[in-house]
């Protein structure tokens, strides 16, 4: 179909066209002068997502959906309720009239005004802010602007409940489990201060580590003492194997070293006495009789101070045994501390425990009693709505330009549907279209006015002839 078709079949069917079109865009412009006048009224509040004063966290990063939420609670029947509350609607004579016109008093009265505020009710959030648009539809911009603000008020004081009365159970429970946490901890310090009466020691590791340091010092007093011990078992043994004068205590002591140094004078005497004299000469004799008596008292001495090594000995054996006994004795004691200690730890750690689990929960019972006397939430009024200067809906305007737009659709598709069901030959064309022959001419109609035409050669028309059908 081209231009000049559809342009012939409107004009044909131009009444058609007309009435349709008529019969849409009357009706929108009628209605959109009739139609009562709806105004908006706007409020907004903002969202904190810092973090919490109290319990220090970001509700943010706890609930990324946090402003869906928001809104969801604005939509919801407590918020409506509270609202209907707040300004006392189930009072008004008027409401009363319709609730009781629209469901004969079988539905509650607050429930059917639910429904019907929460259809005028509009919620936005902000895409890129915590901001939250609250808009209210009505026919009377001050009521519109109140009940913007007493949604946006009921919201404020739902949040504020919905923080507050769970802080409140929590603060309850804590506080009991408190008091249970206190008499745990002082069943448990009663506990530790009885067993350190009756086992006579204090929790601390100061005496333990005096007692492990008493135990070494007489172990090393041990290995000490055994070291002598086995050194003056030894020279006892040299003593009583017939050299003891070989021992350094006895060869370096004054006496014998005395004698020995007399009966080396004596001796070098006597050689040269006895080379001058002879070993009859009476000198020679009487200086042998010293020297053998010199000989004999170093004899004695010897055997005395290899008494005293023996002595020695036995002292040193007697102090290793004492040492010996002194330490098993605190080796004992110290086990016995140890196992004292190690039970007396175990009522320790109870009473730590106990004193770890009264902290924390006395720690919660009173951040839980801190956000229970709250007054104020992360959420705040940021513009209050004002009745609005001019109405929302309807616009005639717009509502015009619309209705013409689709009274033209609907008027173009009426046509051409009322062609296709009658068609008609409307243009010269169709003939060619539809009897698939040739045009050679056209009458003109009857209303038609003479027109001076110029002389056309018959060689033209033969061409547009031949050229269309191929023959003369």
């Amino acid at each position: 179909m081209t231009f000049s078709q559809f342009l012939s079949i409107l004009r044909a069917r131009r009444l058609l066209f007309i009435a349709v079109l008529l019969a849409v865009v009357v009706p929108v412009i009628v209605a959109s002068l009739l139609w009562p006048k709806k105004y908006i009224g706007v409020a907004s509040v903002v969202v904190d997502i810092k973090p919490d004063p109290i319990s220090g966290i970001s509700q943010a990063l706890v609930n990324p959906g946090l402003l869906a939420t928001q809104v969801d609670i604005i939509s919801s029947e407590r918020v409506a309720r509270r609202v209907i509350r707040s300004l006392k609607l189930t009072e008004a004579p008027s409401i009363r009239d319709d609730w009781q016109a629209d469901t004969n008093g079988e539905v509650d009265i607050e429930t059917w005004l639910v429904v019907l505020l929460q259809k005028q009710l509009d919620v936005k959030p902000s895409r890129e802010s915590s901001v939250i648009t609250i808009e209210y539809g009505a026919s009377d911009p001050k009521f519109a602007a109140g009940m913007a603000n007493a949604f946006a008020q009921a919201y404020l004081d739902t949040v504020l409940d919905l923080r507050v009365d769970p802080a409140k159970q929590f603060s309850s429970f804590f506080d009991a489990r408190a008091k249970d946490a206190r008499l745990a901890l002082e069943k448990a310090q009663n506990r530790l201060s009885e067993f350190q009466s009756e086992k006579g020691v204090v929790m601390t590791d100061e005496r333990m580590d005096i007692e492990n340091q008493r135990l070494n010092e007489l172990t090393s007093q041990l290995v000490v003492m055994q070291s002598l011990s086995a050194e003056s078992g030894s020279r006892q043994s040299q003593a009583a194997g017939g050299a003891a004068d070989k021992l350094q205590e006895i060869s370096s002591h004054p006496v014998i070293a005395s004698l020995r140094a007399d009966i080396a004078r004596s001796e070098a005497r006597l050689q040269e006495l006895n080379a001058k004299f002879g070993d009859r000469h009476p000198q020679v004799v009487e200086l042998k009789a010293n020297i053998n008596e010199l000989r004999a008292r170093i004899d004695t001495e010897v055997k005395r101070l290899s008494a005293g090594v023996g002595v020695t000995n036995s002292i040193t054996r007697q102090r290793e045994a004492q040492i010996r006994a002194d330490l098993d004795a605190q080796r004992a004691k110290v086990l016995k501390m140890k196992q004292v200690r190690d039970e007396g730890v175990l009522i320790l750690r109870d009473v730590e425990a106990a004193q770890r689990a009264f902290e924390q929960i006395q720690l919660r019972a009173t951040q839980t009693n801190l956000e229970s006397q709250v007054t104020a939430t992360n959420v705040t009024m940021l513009t209050p709505a004002v009745p609005p200067a001019k109405h929302s809906s309807p616009k005639p305007l717009l509502n015009s330009f619309v209705g013409v737009f689709f009274g033209l659709l609907l008027a173009t598709g009426a046509v051409l549907l009322s062609e296709l069901r009658n068609r008609r030959i409307r243009h010269v064309g169709d003939i060619a279209d539809v009897l698939q022959l040739p045009l050679l001419g056209i009458l003109p109609g009857s209303d038609a006015k003479a027109k001076p035409r110029r002389a056309l050669s018959i060689a033209g028309p033969q061409k547009r002839l031949i050229g269309q059908t191929g023959k003369v």
